[in-house]
């Protein structure tokens, strides 16, 4: 049977979202309608998607009960409400990250998800490439033995862009970039540090437009990461082990290729038709499987991209913020 699909929002990443659905079969995902800020807005991106149904609001979305599973593709400031409305009307959901701004309001809307069995992921849609699933393989099999140091930096230049520069959009690197160094830091080492200390540099409105991290674990085990919204960065990603590294390459987040010791294995993106604005955003089909999979088998959380992964990253980027507004 196929997910019946409401998308919440019309902007770039709903669209590249929209196209990795419609490449997958119908009988497996069908888009039902899609709400916008606008009616306008979401009629438009409806035609351009042959997509039935442009509601007149998101409430009138979340009250569809034709309406199975919601994506929600919104500015960061507005995923906490929208993720209540959506579990409220019992509806699964998968929320573009970061989740919330906000540790507490993670927190709350998984308290709500679960209390109401529903399934709830956060979109860090990097757990789910291939290249993802061959990284956890070889850290399972201990293929570069004690892994001791992680390293990775993304960096674009997206620092005069409203929603990265604007503290009332949720701006800064810390919550547009700052998900996929954190959660890897997970993968590779766990969600335990020891400590977590960083460095940053704050714009005129007081949003980060750069920081350097640094997750101290237990054992000799280091990660460090930095995000720059300023130049564009090697953005790879290397964990060393005491038998050799594993390196992903650009777009780490993203990836199509890894090197195991030096030797190099791709994994090519599915054949996605349609206008892409984010790079390697084709493998945003691998996230749509993985939440049809888990509703199909009852599950309210990815095995992949964990409820526990999610509360971690929230607080280390609470925490994140509050170090640099210390040292502004």
């Amino acid at each position: 049977m196929a997910l019946k699909w409401g998308i919440l929002s019309t902007g770039k990443i709903c669209n590249d979202f929209v196209n990795a659905l419609n490449y997958l079969p119908d009988d497996e995902h069908q888009i039902v309608g899609v709400a916008a800020s606008k009616k306008e807005k979401a009629e438009e991106f409806a035609r351009k998607h042959n997509i039935p149904i442009a509601y007149e609001s998101y409430e009138d979305l979340a009250k569809d009960t034709s309406i199975g599973v919601v994506y929600i593709g919104t500015i960061n400031t507005a995923h906490y409400a929208l993720c209540k409305l959506v579990l409220s009307n019992k509806k699964h959901l998968l929320c573009e990250k970061p989740l919330c701004l906000k540790y507490k309001d993670a927190e709350e809307l998984i308290t709500m998800a679960k209390k109401n069995k529903l399934f709830f992921m956060e979109g860090v849609w990097s757990r789910f490439f291939p290249v993802y699933d061959k990284l956890s393989q070889l850290l399972a099999s201990n293929v570069v033995g004690n892994v001791i140091y992680l390293t990775a930096d993304f960096g674009i230049s997206i620092s005069a862009i409203d929603r990265i520069k604007s503290k009332e959009l949720g701006g800064g690197t810390i919550f547009d970039l700052g998900v996929y160094v954190l959660q890897l830091a997970i993968l590779v080492f766990g969600r335990n540090p020891q400590s977590i200390s960083a460095v940053g540099h704050l714009n005129e409105n007081g949003v980060d437009e750069s920081i350097n991290y640094v997750l101290k674990y237990d054992d000799g085990k280091t990660a460090s990461f930095c995000t720059h919204s300023r130049i564009r960065m090697d953005n790879s990603a290397t964990i060393y082990g005491t038998k050799g590294q594993i390196k992903i390459k650009d777009p780490f987040w993203a990836p199509t290729v890894i090197y195991i010791n030096h030797e190099k294995s791709t994994f090519p993106l599915p054949p996605v038709e349609g206008e892409h604005f984010f790079t390697n955003s084709q493998g945003l089909v691998y996230e749509a499987i993985e939440v049809r999979n888990c509703i199909k088998k009852g599950l309210l959380e990815s095995p992949k991209m964990k409820h526990e992964d999610t509360l971690s990253i929230a607080k280390w980027q609470e925490d994140v913020c509050k170090l640099l507004e210390s040292q502004d």
